[in-house]
């Protein structure tokens, strides 16, 4: 099946691209599974999920983590693509080696190009999302499938075996976007909002195709402790894109705005870190009000600028 059919408002019909996300379920809808269908959502895509752990989570930090079997796991993934299908496909938390090995497997033979690897290790409040072997797995066998990564600077620093002194900088950013890019995938895309100082955040697209050519992609900092599920959301926006026919460079454009938008837009919610607000795209468009569009004056200058 090339494309899931369903009814357009106008009571006609129209193509809707199938996006799978392989990953944790977040009891506080911030992040993981509930993270994704949510931008999924958004995006104009259908959404498709596999559980691969339960989390007790909510925005004072994780309480719990409940891995599901590899079985349930294989059965979920089998259910989907035996059946639905899917254009694009985002992983998340894998928690083991077995599973991810299972994955593997499944995705080799399934054949998906767009699989964005979205390397969760770390929870932001510190809690261990991946179990340290299975960093070796990760490494070796998913990501030579990935059409990109998008790993944090906390989860370079881990995958390349560097102190997080040794990625402190732009420069260093690049030179570690070169190093991941040996692990296999064919892009990278390094999220620098963990780099500290300065008034603007830098993330790094490296592509195979051009190793010595980094992209950056520049926007103000946002001052704001609501960022839970930034990670996720950035990686399932990218997917969804790439899953609608966008090239790398301008689906990592348009993920960067729609997961500004949901940061902007985030409150407290709960004692500690609050959640995205996923339907600030929407609503934003909607709007009419002059605010707003200073707003998207201000996402439109989000420059994706090259080094050269």
């Amino acid at each position: 099946m090339s494309g899931w059919i369903a009814p357009a408002v106008t009571g006609g019909y129209e193509p809707v691209k199938r996006v799978l996300t392989i990953a944790g379920s977040d009891s506080g809808g911030g992040a993981g599974i509930q993270a994704d269908l949510k931008t999924f959502q958004e995006l104009g895509v259908f959404g498709m999920s596999v559980v691969t752990a339960i989390t007790a989570q909510n925005s004072l930090g994780v309480q719990g983590v409940h891995p599901l079997s590899v079985e349930v796991v294989a059965q979920q993934l089998d259910s989907v693509l035996d059946d639905i299908g899917a254009d694009a496909i985002k992983t998340g938390m894998l928690f083991s080696s077995e599973l991810i090995e299972a994955i593997c497997v499944k995705l080799e033979y399934s054949r998906i190009r767009s699989l964005v690897v979205d390397p969760v290790m770390i929870s932001k409040h510190g809690s261990r999302l991946l179990e340290a072997q299975a960093v070796e797995s990760m490494i070796g066998q998913l990501f030579p499938l990935a059409e990109v990564i998008t790993p944090n600077l906390p989860e370079a620093c881990a995958l390349l075996g560097w102190d997080e002194s040794e990625l402190a900088t732009v420069d260093q950013m690049e030179a570690a976007a070169r190093e991941l890019l040996k692990l296999g995938s064919r892009h990278v895309l390094l999220k620098g909002g963990h780099l500290s100082g300065g008034s603007e955040a830098v993330d790094i697209l490296l592509s195979a195709d051009a190793p010595g050519s980094p992209e950056r992609y520049i926007a103000s900092r946002i001052s704001t402790r609501h960022t839970h599920g930034t990670g996720c959301t950035t990686a399932s926006a990218l997917t969804a894109l790439l899953a609608r026919g966008l090239d790398m460079k301008e689906a990592v454009r348009q993920a960067k705005s729609f997961t500004l938008a949901a940061i902007r837009a985030a409150g407290p919610l709960g004692g500690g870190t609050g959640s995205l607000w996923h339907a600030a795209w929407r609503m934003g468009a909607q709007s009419e009000s002059s605010e707003w569009n200073a707003s998207e004056a201000e996402l439109a200058g989000i420059r994706a600028g090259s080094t050269d």
